[in-house]
């Protein structure tokens, strides 16, 4: 039964009710699933009354409400009869009195607005930045954009050399954002000097906070997406991060808190996979130990966000716009965006990005070492130096905690077996002058 739930493509009820034809939409337009009638919420058989009128009546009304077929099949346990509904996917789009309902993880929703033309679209066989859009034309394209296409994928080496002298539109066809004789949205979200016109919410907003409630200063980057891939990483380098000062010898060193290589992941992945027909931009909040990306962005059907933190494939929710910032070196084609961004912030020392769904979009949240930081993870403020000065500098030994915190042995000792003991360290080393102590997941 367990394995049932987890397949999140059955529904058990304990009656028939007119309500669940739109439990049977929402599977048709999905993957399809399993509904059983007489099984109560654990899954257990308590029976179902008027079970042969239901086994005549359910196929011939699902077929005229909603012109499909499904199966109908009577079972019986411990003398108790129920009815299982095998509905199969379907590959155009099912509608029930009008309403398009569609099923995601254990949830069924009704299909309105802007979700409802990007599933109408992909029944179509067609995705949202795929779609041709009239009176736009190459010669109304940034030339600054064009060219630093030519160039990027030049050094990338993922387009033919004599395509990359073609005329514009030549190109725009070879790299399949036309369609006919009209270019694709996906060509005027990367090109266009002024994609807004066509779709709104086409920029970057960051902002910095002093607090969630307390923005002290914020900045817009619009124009064509190949673009705002510079200018954001620009303004977050130079105006929202502070780097930290240290010194090699003579030689003065600034690093940026945040690894550069890892907010262009993040930016580029927003920029990649957000939902356009949203219509609200993507929006960096910065402040000062910690950052986050937002954009109105989804994971495939039946993946969860574990499915980032190991190898996946790329599965771009704009492929068009995806293909061309491949083609540009900009990102790969294997879905090693999210490995990357950890391995670049382990590299550093810094707590692994999280990665999560808030208000309707996706977050990638990078934070570094902070007192707040380890207060927030629940950490006694007596042993928080401790854990900053293993995050600044890899690792810490016992010697260590007795000088900075000027603690005898005894008690530098005890300190560090709390914080190995609660999943903070990690004992390296054998014992005495050798021992070293690791954060965990740096």
């Amino acid at each position: 039964m367990s394995t049932a739930r987890e397949q999140q493509n059955i529904e058990w009820k304990e009656s028939w009710r007119e309500e669940y034809f739109k439990w049977i939409c929402g599977f048709a337009n999905a993957q399809g699933g399993r509904i059983y009638l007489g099984k109560n919420d654990d899954g257990r058989v308590v029976g179902l009354p008027n079970i042969r009128k239901l086994l005549e009546d359910l196929p011939n009304q699902v077929r005229d409400l909603m012109g499909i077929l499904v199966e109908v099949n009577r079972h019986e346990e411990d003398g108790l009869e129920y009815l299982e509904i095998v509905v199969e996917p379907y590959p155009y789009p099912i509608s029930y009195r009008g309403q398009y309902h569609y099923r995601s993880g254990s949830t069924k929703q009704e299909l309105k607005g802007p979700a409802l033309s990007t599933f109408l679209l992909q029944k179509q066989g067609k995705r949202w930045d795929g779609v041709p859009v009239p009176g736009v034309t190459a010669a109304d394209l940034s030339a600054e954009a064009l060219d630093l296409f030519r160039q990027r994928a030049a050094k990338s080496g993922r387009v033919d050399e004599q395509v990359l002298h073609d005329r514009n539109q030549a190109l725009l066809d070879n790299l399949n954002l036309m369609d006919g004789d009209y270019l694709k949205r996906a060509a005027v979200l990367l090109f266009h000097p002024t994609p807004e016109k066509f779709i709104t919410g086409a920029y970057v907003k960051i902002g910095f906070f002093a607090t969630d409630d307390d923005l002290r200063y914020q900045d817009e980057v619009h124009g064509p997406l190949l673009l705002q891939v510079a200018r954001t990483l620009d303004l977050l380098q130079t105006k929202y991060t502070k780097a930290q000062v240290r010194y090699q010898g003579a030689s003065r060193l600034e690093e940026p808190p945040f690894p550069a290589p890892a907010l262009r992941e993040a930016l580029l992945n927003a920029l990649a996979h957000k939902d356009y027909s949203g219509s609200t931009p993507i929006q960096i909040s910065v402040y000062e130990h910690h950052l986050q990306f937002w954009n109105e962005g989804h994971l495939p059907d039946t993946w969860t966000v574990e499915n980032l933190l190991r190898k996946h494939p790329s599965k771009p929710f704009n492929p068009d716009v995806a293909n061309t910032l491949f083609r540009a070196g900009f990102i790969e084609s294997w879905g090693r965006g999210t490995l990357k961004i950890l391995s670049e912030c382990r590299t550093v020392h810094l707590p692994a990005p999280r990665f999560y769904f808030e208000a309707s979009g996706f977050v990638v949240a990078f934070a570094e070492y902070s007192s707040a930081y380890w207060q927030q993870q629940g950490v006694r403020a007596d042993l928080v130096p401790v854990l900053l000065y293993a995050g600044q500098h890899g690792s810490i030994t016992n010697a260590v905690v007795q000088q900075q915190l000027g603690v005898s042995k005894p008690t530098a000792t005890r300190y560090l077996g709390e914080l190995e003991k609660g999943g903070y360290l990690q004992k390296t080393g054998t014992r005495g002058a050798g021992t070293e102590y690791r954060l965990i997941g740096s």
